[in-house]
């Protein structure tokens, strides 16, 4: 349980939006003494209650500009504090550097490297299905934390090699949640979050953090999809880029909406406001470039899943067709994602012989697909159609799959 001195110094320090590491930073620079005797991790403990820092304090109450008192005064009863990511960062974080680096020298050239294999990757997801792309993702992941705990690099180069660990975590974890293998995606995406974190990227962790709460949401653990979701988008900041804004408000959306339908309204508000977000992304505004996708096609679907998922096929059905007449057909996973939603539509539109057409046209495409999330796609069309077995053409697609 967090201790007094530990609420105090979490308030104080995101009061200045400071990381975990740049306080650990801090607390060194007022100790005067060489090297980084405590890092990021110390902070954390701190912060939990799961040590006190006892001969640290005074230095932490320079670092943070208050007195030792105030650290230990208690804090009079507000309201409960609203969840951050430090709350989601890994127990023991495996990007903690050696004490003695002797490694080569890194420089700006292995950065660059490093984001023109991430982004090798990106591209490749939009293409591949997750069980063909994991190995090589994790071996680029493993081969990066190691690049940046053994070599030798300056603090500027450093925090570069930490953003591009973000971006990879982020892309590496989707890839592990698309071929089902969930606790390995959750793994990957508190390293990315604690990556992006000391790199001091508040919207890439925030992305980071979106992600992981859409696996939550999708994963039985709703309430913490909630929760993260919100984080993400409350840590990020107004700051944060609008098209980043509208893919945190997307999340939250998707995670109410996960929670059922007495989370119907903040849902349609959360969609609202990612609209709203979209909109500010004008001519000349920038955005991180792993954000390529995020549009407003991409934005139609995510509106239409809310309201199928909702039960509202008369607004889901025509956003989805929008969508799909003009979808590239080379993305096989998402085409087939986005016609399981609206198989799913038609069939609560009451149309269940054209939803069968569609339920077979994504069992067709995603055969080849070596991803959970289509797979778990067609087991919930194929639920959803049981209700008009008695249909010739449902009951046809039905003994068929049964069969097979």
């Amino acid at each position: 349980m967090t201790s007094v001195i530990g609420a105090n110094i979490k308030r104080l320090r995101e009061e200045r939006g400071w990381s975990q590491a740049r306080l650990a930073r801090e607390v060194c620079r007022s100790t005067g003494v060489s090297g980084e005797p405590i890092g990021r991790q110390e902070v954390s403990r701190w912060e939990t209650g799961k040590r006190t820092p006892r001969e640290w304090l005074p230095f932490l109450a320079s670092a943070l500009g208050v007195t030792a008192d105030v650290l230990k005064a208690p804090q009079e009863p507000t309201q409960p504090p609203l969840p951050t990511l430090a709350d989601f960062l890994p127990e023991e974080d495996p990007l903690t550097p050696l004490q003695t680096r002797r490694g080569r020298q890194i420089g700006m050239g292995a950065v660059d490297d490093l984001k023109q294999r991430v982004h090798g990757l990106r591209l490749a997801d939009d293409v591949l299905a997750g069980g063909d792309l994991i190995r090589p993702a994790l071996r680029e992941l493993r081969s990066a934390v190691k690049l940046y705990r053994h070599g030798a690099h300056t603090s500027e180069v450093g925090q570069q090699l930490l953003r591009q660990l973000g971006e990879l975590a982020q892309i590496a974890g989707w890839i592990a949640s698309d071929a089902g293998q969930h606790g390995e995606a959750e793994r990957i995406y508190r390293l990315g979050i604690s990556a992006a974190t000391q790199a001091e990227d508040h919207t890439l962790a925030g992305n980071i953090a979106g992600s992981l709460a859409y696996q939550y949401s999708n994963t039985g653990r709703e309430a913490e999809g909630v929760t993260l979701a919100h984080a993400a988008l409350s840590d990020a900041g107004s700051d944060a880029p609008p098209k980043a804004r509208a893919l945190y408000l997307d999340r939250v959306a998707w995670a109410h909406t996960k929670m059922g339908k007495a989370h119907a309204q903040p849902a349609m508000r959360a969609l609202g406001e990612a609209s709203e977000a979209l909109a500010e992304d004008t001519p000349g505004t920038e955005s991180p470039a792993y954000l390529y996708w995020v549009d407003a096609g991409e934005f139609r679907v995510m509106e239409s899943r809310v309201y199928t998922e909702l039960h509202r096929p008369l607004r889901a059905v025509p956003l989805l067709r929008n969508v799909l007449s003009g979808y590239d057909t080379t993305h096989t996973r998402e085409l087939a994602l986005y016609l399981s939603w609206l198989a799913v539509a038609l069939a609560d539109a009451n149309e269940p012989e054209e939803a069968a057409a569609v339920a077979e046209r994504v069992i067709g495409i995603s055969s080849d697909v070596s991803s959970e999330r289509t797979a778990e796609r067609v087991r919930v069309i194929l639920r959803r159609l049981q209700d008009y077995a008695d249909v010739p053409e449902v009951a046809a697609l039905l003994a068929e799959q049964e069969a097979a």
